[in-house]
């Protein structure tokens, strides 16, 4: 079973993947896209996001976007 903490430090270090991957997204711009890929899609969709679901997200725009570079490169 995951901790509180334990979330928090993977969604904090896959926030750094994505800002590797994605240099152009700003913060806020990284925290609507995964508010998003969460469907969390009404306009307090960041607000109501669980960490949980931050880094599920995170995880699935890491896999798509990392991907896409691989197909470019």
């Amino acid at each position: 079973m995951r901790t509180q903490e334990q979330t928090r430090q993977d969604l904090l270090a896959a926030l750094a993947q994505l800002s590797r991957i994605r240099p152009e997204w700003r913060l806020g711009q990284t925290l609507a896209n995964l508010a998003m890929t969460a469907g969390r899609l009404e306009s307090s969709g960041v607000w109501d996001l669980e960490d949980e679901e931050a880094l599920a997200a995170a995880k699935t725009l890491i896999e798509q976007h990392s991907e896409v570079e691989s197909e470019v490169a």
